[in-house]
């Protein structure tokens, strides 16, 4: 690639990294083709229950909190493409299980449960040996650039399943298109099995519980790092619960089929992959002002999401928070990564991931318990308001942190003539 387009795309020129890209585009594609199918599935089985709904997310995202930081020790001990050659087979396994009881009409409401915790725990141990791995594939020049690049492929895939998914399942029905899932992991595999490089040696493992407990301090230690945790904890809560908020609002408040709820939960993604492709031409730290001041215009569109009731006015704002998500998501990420000492990087990148995925299961829960008694609007309304007073705060943080900063170095300004007329 040449021109500016290698400046977007410079980490493609890796073959490695290429064919990964490939891999994961079809299997997420698959993934959130699954999504879709298991949404309307669950709001089929239970008579459109948000607490249903909630509790498959919280079963899903739970064994992230719980074992990742295991899951990080397995990528640094075993033979990182060997463990995620096991986990997608796995993944391909219980999705084909989940699909064959859809098809022959056995599945109930404990079944689809069963699969959501099941595909928890193996991603608990997939997320964090798949970001080790692309590092080791790219090198740390490149690394910044493949990291947006995988939440635009990420994003490729959320636009291209949920719009083939709505299709499939109105006209195949839910199996079907969790049969075609099960399939979409070999596209990972094949592609891991064809890498030519040694990028997959096992690494040196870091201290156990002294490794996290010095990265902890270090985060609590350092303003610049612990506000935009704080800030991604909060929003991650009350803010980013959309896999339970958009199938409710597609079926409740916009009364949308199979097929359209497809269609919403595309223009999402289409607004989510336009910032991550946005992203990729960032090159420095993002100021706590950026973070800031992303989380405040997220908060006020997805808040004005929960208040329209027209489908087109629905379908623009949609757009445009599905974008404000993932720019907010990615300057955290970017100003947390960039901003930690070298060597706390991976212990700190570790709290990030835990702080946004951990609190997902308990923002599910929440905000399944607050639809099902206020409505789907409420669960837009309730976390666009929270995640707005959050943006505030930070904002009202960064500015204190910048007047002790301006202050302290006035402070020793003044003291240097006095210590120079103190010497003799």
């Amino acid at each position: 690639m040449s021109g500016s387009g290698g400046g977007v795309f410079r980490a493609l020129r890796v073959r490695d990294f290429r064919l990964f890209a490939l891999g994961q585009i079809v299997s997420v594609a698959g993934t959130w083709m699954m999504v879709v199918a298991q949404d309307w599935l669950v709001l089929g089985l239970t008579d459109d229950s948000a607490t249903a709904l909630g509790t498959v997310t919280a079963l899903q995202f739970a064994p992230l909190l719980l074992f990742t930081l295991y899951g990080g020790r397995l990528a640094d001990r075993h033979d990182k493409r060997a463990l995620l050659t096991a986990a997608n087979l796995v993944s391909g396994a219980l999705a084909l299980v989940l699909a064959l009881l859809v098809l022959a009409d056995a599945a109930g409401l404990w079944q689809v449960y069963a699969f959501a915790f099941g595909l928890g725990v193996v991603n608990s141990v997939e997320v964090p040996t798949r970001m080790a791995f692309v590092g080791e594939l790219v090198g740390p020049e490149l690394l910044p650039n493949a990291s947006a690049l995988s939440a635009a492929y990420f994003n490729v895939a959320r636009v291209v399943g949920p719009a083939v998914s709505g299709l499939l399942v109105a006209a195949m029905g839910v199996g079907w298109v969790m049969l075609l899932n099960a399939a979409s992991y070999a596209a990972t595999v094949v592609a891991l099995r064809l890498m030519r490089g040694g990028a997959s040696r096992p690494g040196r493992v870091a201290g156990d519980r002294a490794g996290v407990v010095d990265g902890l301090r270090h985060t609590v230690g350092r303003s610049d790092l612990l506000v935009p945790m704080a800030l991604v904890a909060v929003i991650g809560l009350f803010g980013l619960n959309f896999q339970l908020t958009l199938p409710l609002l597609a079926k409740q408040v916009l009364h949308a089929d199979a097929s359209s709820f497809g269609l919403v939960t595309t223009v999402f993604a289409a607004g989510s992959l336009t910032a991550a492709l946005a992203t990729t031409a960032r090159r420095g730290r993002p100021s706590a002002r950026l973070v800031a001041g992303a989380a405040v215009v997220f908060g006020v569109l997805e808040t004005a999401v929960g208040q329209v009731s027209s489908y087109a006015a629905s379908v623009v704002l949609l757009f445009l928070t599905g974008g404000a998500s993932i720019f907010f998501v990615q300057a955290v990420n970017h100003r947390v990564q960039l901003g930690s000492s070298p060597e706390f990087r991976g212990r700190v990148l570790a709290l990030y991931t835990l702080v946004l995925q951990g609190s997902t299961p308990l923002g599910a829960l929440l905000v399944g318990w607050l639809t099902e008694r206020w409505g789907a609007r409420s669960g837009f309304v309730v976390g666009g308001l929270v995640s707005l007073g959050a943006g505030i705060v930070a904002a009202a943080a960064g500015r204190r942190g910048a007047v002790r900063a301006v202050a302290v170095g006035s402070a020793a300004r003044d003291r240097e003539p006095s210590e120079e007329r103190a010497r003799p």
